[in-house]
């Protein structure tokens, strides 16, 4: 996994923003990264860690869980307990956030969803992780991988 050390004016007290790969790996076993994201994302939510992440990553979970597993049941339940999760910090993607999105996007040539995350990160301050090494690769010329 890799980290995006963020550089915004609105820290939170997240200690990172987690992408939807990460929590995907953690609830799909089958899924190569699987084992890692389970034991990383269970070591920062038992010390009490609180992530961060744009409130897309329910649409982003739900649907990937949907489309991989084709069991609509399993994806609302794992979509409703992130949504009630108390150590996730869903930001809301509101007209600002997009705004810093798109020319996040347009910068680093980043998708759309990617570059939700990375100003969600610059606006909390903190790193992002990521399974997606294309995303840290162009992330890292707005600020170092760690």
């Amino acid at each position: 996994m890799a980290g995006l050390a963020g550089s915004g004016s609105q820290r939170l007290h997240a200690a990172a923003v987690v992408d939807a790969s990460v929590w995907i790996s953690r609830f799909l076993p089958s899924e190569v990264n699987s084992p890692i994201s389970r034991a990383w994302l269970h070591g920062q939510l038992s010390a009490g860690a609180l992530l961060g992440a744009p409130s897309l990553l329910l649409v982003e979970v739900g649907a990937a869980i949907a489309r991989r597993t084709q069991d609509e049941r399993l994806a609302t339940q794992i979509t409703q307990s992130l949504e009630h999760e108390p150590q996730l910090l869903l930001v809301d993607v509101d007209r600002a956030l997009i705004a810093q999105a798109y020319a996040i996007g347009i910068r680093l040539r980043l998708r759309a969803a990617d570059a939700v995350y990375v100003a969600v990160a610059q606006r909390l301050g903190v790193p992002l992780y990521s399974w997606d090494d294309e995303l840290i690769a162009r992330a890292s010329a707005l600020a170092p991988t760690i």
